[in-house]
């Protein structure tokens, strides 16, 4: 049974997402602050974490807890639901490392589907290893069946997200690839600045290792591509 975490300060709003959830097959835990939730997560991680923005008195204590969070875990799905729509918000989010950001409008089946493929993603992890799951691009080592990514010998850390997005555009290089199309690979319905977040937080943690990277290319009105070096 997977278990899933909420952290929702609004009791009301907890118990229904628990109550919805539970009735779906999952194991759910709830929390109303950041600090009570972090000494759950320090003595074990969930499988997902469903995490609100202002908890408590502290206004921005879930973006905090989703930074702990993913120093914790590079790959545990992490969950925004909020009712701050802002798109300074969302890229706050998603730059903490966030999976999904979604607001208390959306409908219960659309969030259960959301839930689902983001367990869908997560699981190929756990797959045994094929020599037909390992990519290779250059300096790029891409192992899809245990969510691996390696530059130049190094390991990348990615979201759950960012691993699929990456992966879409390394399948073909030179090729442009939407933002629809890498939302379908990420099984995500997000707006063009979210996208644009994700593939800009990419190519910082490959700058990160290697400060001459520029694989990953803008193509303006279209989309992006990763872009192999000229021999």
């Amino acid at each position: 049974m997977k278990h899933i975490v909420i952290v929702e300060d609004e009791a009301a709003i907890r118990a229904n997402y628990t109550d919805v959830l539970t009735r779906q097959g999952y194991k759910v835990t709830g929390y109303a602050t950041r600090l009570d939730a972090m000494a759950a997560f320090e003595q074990g991680l969930p499988d997902l974490a469903i995490i609100d923005i202002g908890l408590d008195n502290e206004i921005d204590g879930g973006f905090q807890l989703c930074q702990s969070l993913r120093a914790m875990s590079t790959t545990l799905p992490i969950v925004f639901l909020t009712a701050r729509d802002s798109d300074f918000d969302t890229v706050v989010g998603l730059r903490m490392g966030a999976d999904d950001y979604l607001t208390k409008d959306i409908s219960l089946p659309h969030l259960m589907a959301r839930i689902a493929a983001l367990f869908r993603r997560s699981e190929l992890a756990g797959q045994a290893r094929s020599e037909e799951d390992l990519l290779e691009r250059g300096f790029l080592t891409i192992d899809k069946s245990r969510m691996l990514v390696q530059w130049q010998q190094q390991p990348l850390d990615l979201t759950v997200t960012e691993f699929w997005m990456l992966y879409a555009l390394v399948q073909r290089p030179g090729i442009v690839k939407s933002r629809d199309a890498l939302m379908e690979a990420a099984h995500i319905v997000v707006d063009d600045n979210t996208i644009t977040s994700h593939i800009k937080r990419i190519r910082k943690k490959f700058i990160a290792i290697d400060a001459q990277f520029d694989h990953i290319n803008t193509v303006y009105g279209m989309g992006y591509r990763w872009q192999e070096p000229n021999k």
